[in-house]
């Protein structure tokens, strides 16, 4: 085994999990101000590295958040290639974002606690 190779495996694969179980929030919150499509979606998460994602994860999420009524779309003529698909929030993307911003607080500040207990053991 290479040394360091295990922590990093480790790592990589928490920062995953954690944000995989975030992403479908950051996307809602990216169209909370205004309708966004695939790429400039990409570019917004990858402005926060940690939350840098792919294609591959992104335009599924996307697909899911309109099938749940999250979020709605709308194609745009681009004078500049294929027309782009705008995604936009609904009431209940808007109602599902202001439930999980209110749960937020709470469940970051208890990760917190058992992250500080857990360091000070």
């Amino acid at each position: 085994m290479v040394a360091g190779k295990a922590s990093n495996h480790v790592e990589a694969r928490g920062v995953s999990q954690l944000r995989k179980g975030v992403l479908e929030y950051c996307v809602l919150a990216l169209l909370c101000d205004r309708p966004r499509y695939g790429v400039e979606l990409l570019e917004a998460l990858a402005d926060t590295p940690v939350m840098a994602t792919s294609q591959g994860t992104l335009y599924p999420l996307l697909s899911r958040l309109r099938r749940s009524g999250l979020a709605d779309t709308y194609l745009v003529e681009s004078a500049s290639g294929p027309s782009r698909r705008y995604y936009e929030l609904t009431d209940q993307g808007r109602q599902a974002l202001a439930e999980f911003s209110g749960h937020w607080p709470g469940f970051r500040d208890a990760v917190d606690r058992f992250l500080v207990s857990g360091a000070e053991s």
